[in-house]
């Protein structure tokens, strides 16, 4: 059975959103940094930290936070001539954003939620070195909001503001690099309620609540400013968080992915129990592959360390079975292998293979005890890693007999997902006693101009078609737009310039990314001064980006690109009717079309056809 083939209804699909929104203000949510991104390049220095988990102030330690405290890792951070020391965890932090807190509030009204009388900070213990300080802190802001979709109503259960998590770099011999310019950028999460019961719904209320985002013109834009978490079940699955879902268009997949996998898990469960099935002991099997021809054993024995091999009674045939494109119950214990430091595994329902001999697996099969119908998972690498990672796989091994396992995984760009950790609980979430409580007062936030209040203005009061009105108000150079349009620029030339022109600049390879809004807002208004031809709009751009230490007018001097006065015009083109006039004589206005080609050809492109049109049918007029 398909993805297209499943009866959501009939499986109790349930389906909850988090989304994660940059918001694009000044400084950081509890210092005074920029929150403008850096390359790695740019860093001035670095620094080390050894992160590990804290109890609750109930005395109790976050599950998902323990696990990964078992992976003993060294964080670097690369830091910036801008990093403080709120950043490196060597100074308190400083009060809430002011303006965060706004933009906070403004979305909580377009989401139709209730504001807290008081919001206070709390700390979320968060040890995988995403933060100086083992945790991340976060505030409840508004609840019990609602949006519309085609399939109903979806609640919002609460909105939360928070600080961002650093930029992750890449992993290192010890560890994880990672950025500070991200770090403390404030951000909203909103949560809805598990109301979502499609995949189709689950999309389009992730477009609606993005639209309502970029609707306050003050989120950032671009790869990595937003982020989508799913929490997906069915009846008799269990709550799977998928994390990091970057695309919008990604979402409806994934909901069918992770359906279909549960969906496979719970028929792997039943055919497990028909079968009596149990995972047996680990057990070391390093002698078995003394003299293996598989480069990936022979390696980690040849340093040290072991073959470690669980018996997995009754599961032969199902170790293979596909859960995912690409993606296996193999795969699924693969995952939780590699948490634990190792490369991967092996398993009988792939072997022989990867340099392994039918000899070695009869062996290995005889050595832990394993029959026709069961199945035997190894794990070969230093012997530490070997038995952490083997304890592991038998663990996993153990829930694939009782269903569908509830825990957190990672969105792939395929659609399909990856195990990363247990689902995490309350016991990670405690006050932070460093920031004092604000009282969030909605009374002086407006409520923005919705995008698709936009599209509709920019059409009725600018005359500009569906398309061209959605891409400007959705774009995001947008504030420009409104900003030039409101100078007296001609809508139309405007949207199409920053719409059309500076994409097919960019597709020429021009470096548009040169260009700041001054010098395009700059180049339209020579345009609508009549210094500059609409038609070498683009030109100019072009000329600029490639030298943006200029100015538009100090640009339009050097390239020579000004445009033709009136008086200019009228010569031109009553030289052009005076060399024609038999033919004006005899047609009339029929002249018209001919003749204006010439005359843009004798002006040389220095002038707008409005006003060379406007000339040249005035002057056949008083001829004719």
């Amino acid at each position: 059975m398909t993805a297209d083939d499943y009866d959501y209804e009939a499986l109790g699909l349930v389906a909850g959103l988090e989304i994660h929104q940059q918001l694009d203000t000044e400084t950081k949510l509890f210092c005074a940094c920029p929150t403008e991104r850096r390359e790695p390049e740019a860093s001035s220095h670095t620094f080390t930290r050894y992160l590990h988990p804290t109890k609750s102030e109930l005395g109790e330690i976050d599950e998902a936070a323990l696990e990964e405290s078992r992976v003993d890792r060294e964080f670097e951070y690369l830091a910036y001539d801008t990093t403080c020391l709120v950043e490196a965890d060597d100074e308190p932090p400083h009060r809430m954003d002011e303006e965060a807190l706004s933009v906070a509030l403004e979305i909580a009204g377009l989401l139709d939620a209730e504001p807290v009388d008081r919001a206070h900070v709390m700390r979320k213990i968060v040890v995988d070195g995403s933060n100086t300080s083992g945790f991340q802190r976060s505030s409840l802001i508004a609840t019990n909001g609602a949006i519309e979709t085609s399939e109903g109503p979806v609640g919002i259960e609460d909105l939360l503001l928070e600080e961002e998590s650093a930029q992750r770099i890449e992993e290192t011999d010890n560890g994880v690099r990672w950025s500070l310019d991200r770090l403390g950028i404030p951000l909203v999460e909103i949560g809805t309620s598990p109301d979502i019961s499609s995949p189709e719904q689950a999309l389009e209320a992730a477009e609606r609540i993005g639209m309502l985002l970029r609707s306050t013109g003050t989120v950032k834009r671009g790869l990595g400013t937003i982020r989508q978490d799913v929490n997906v079940s069915i009846a008799e699955g269990a709550r799977v968080e998928m994390k990091g879902v970057q695309s919008l268009d990604d979402i409806d997949d994934l909901v069918r992915g992770e359906v279909g996998r549960q969906v496979e898990l719970l028929e792997i469960a039943a055919e497990l129990e028909s079968r009596d099935a149990a995972v047996g002991d680990p057990a070391d099997v390093s002698e078995l592959f003394a003299d293996t021809d598989s480069g990936v054993i022979a390696g980690a024995l040849s340093d040290g360390g072991s073959v470690m091999a669980v018996p997995l009674y009754g599961f032969d045939g199902l170790v293979g079975r596909e859960l995912q494109p690409d993606r296996r119950l193999g795969t699924e214990l693969s995952d939780h292998a590699k948490r634990h430091g190792a490369g991967g595994v092996f398993h009988t329902d792939e072997l022989p293979a990867y340099g392994v001999t039918e000899a070695e697996v009869e062996a290995l099969r005889e050595a832990v005890g394993a029959g026709p119908e069961d199945a035997v998972a190894i794990v070969a690498d230093d012997a530490d890693t070997a038995e952490s990672a083997i304890g592991a796989v038998a663990a996993r091994a153990e829930t694939a007999i009782e269903g569908v396992p509830e825990e957190t995984r990672g969105a792939n760009e395929d659609g399909t997902s990856r195990y990363l950790r247990p689902l995490p609980g309350a016991a990670r979430m405690y006050p932070e006693t460093d920031v004092p409580p604000v009282d969030p007062d909605p009374s002086e936030v407006e409520t923005p101009e919705l995008l698709t209040e936009k599209v509709e203005r920019y059409q009725e009061e600018h005359g500009l078609d569906a398309g061209l009105a959605e891409q400007v108000a959705y774009g995001r150079r947008m504030p420009l737009f409104e900003h030039v349009v409101s100078e007296g620029v001609d809508p139309t030339l405007a949207a199409g310039t920053l719409e059309s022109t500076l994409t097919e600049l960019r597709r020429d390879d021009v470096p548009v990314g040169n260009l700041s809004e001054d010098q395009v807002a700059g180049t339209l208004a020579l345009a609508r001064d009549g210094d500059l031809p609409k038609g070498s709009v683009g030109d100019l751009l072009a000329a600029i980006a490639d030298s943006p230490e200029l100015t538009a007018e100090e640009a339009l001097e050097r390239e020579g690109l000004g445009g033709a006065s009136e008086d200019e015009v009228r010569a031109a083109v009553r030289e052009v009717v005076e060399r024609n006039a038999e033919q004006v004589e005899e047609e009339g206005m029929a002249a018209f079309s001919g003749l204006m080609g010439e005359a843009m050809g004798a002006l040389g492109g220095k002038a707008d056809g409005e006003a060379v049109s406007a000339a040249l049918r005035e002057e056949i007029q008083q001829r004719a």
